[in-house]
């Protein structure tokens, strides 16, 4: 009676495999920041990497996974979770208002790459809508709890719970990082107390 193959794991290869693939990960976001990613083949990808196209496709899959994948990596390493529960335990709209535009700063900071890349696939990706709701929509949710959370707070904004969700947004979200540090050319530091310093004098008014 024949003897059933069992399937065999290595670990070793299992960690090389997730180099591989850590690698074309890495060399695919750098070129779709440098580049575009309209303008980016897997080939460009492979030769980079310094693996084989068909390697790519393997771990990877095609140029659009490779996408989907870099934007779910980021909403994963982009601690805005850990961020959020700290901000909902403050109980200052101004300490909230201050937690805020550093978390979101760190945020915008650590993913600014996966950020640049995203904006510059929007143009041209087959699916831009969905590439943007995926890639900001928790970070959009968790503005507009911050935004229910300041109102649950004394004294609260004197606009309305919406009002202040796009106001959050609109400093906060990645769309204002991008325009003080990008187009502007401020830094980090001064794009954040700039934001800072904007909210609690729009939000808090008597502060």
């Amino acid at each position: 009676m024949p003897t059933a193959k069992r399937s065999y794991s290595s670990p070793l290869r299992e960690q090389a495999a997730a180099r591989t693939r850590a690698l074309i990960l890495g060399s695919a976001t750098r070129l779709f920041a440098e580049r575009g990613y309209g303008r980016v083949t897997v080939a460009d990808i492979a030769t980079v990497a310094g693996v084989s196209a068909k390697t790519v496709f393997a771990s990877v899959g095609s140029k659009t996974d490779i996408l989907n994948t870099i934007v779910e990596q980021g909403v994963v390493t982009s601690g805005y979770e850990e961020a959020m529960r700290e901000v909902l335990a403050l109980t200052s709209p101004q300490a909230v208002l201050r937690a805020l535009a550093h978390g979101t700063r760190v945020g915008n900071e650590g993913q600014f790459t996966v950020h640049e890349v995203i904006r510059m696939a929007l143009p041209v990706h087959e699916n831009a809508a969905d590439l943007w709701e995926r890639a900001t929509g928790s970070y959009r949710d968790a503005l507009n709890l911050a935004a229910r959370h300041l109102h649950a707070l004394s004294p609260p904004p004197g606009c309305s719970v919406e009002e202040t969700a796009a106001l959050l947004w609109l400093w906060f979200g990645p769309s204002g990082w991008h325009a003080l540090v990008v187009e502007q050319g401020l830094g980090w530091d001064q794009a954040e107390a700039l934001l800072c310093r904007t909210a609690v004098a729009t939000l808090c008014p008597t502060a």
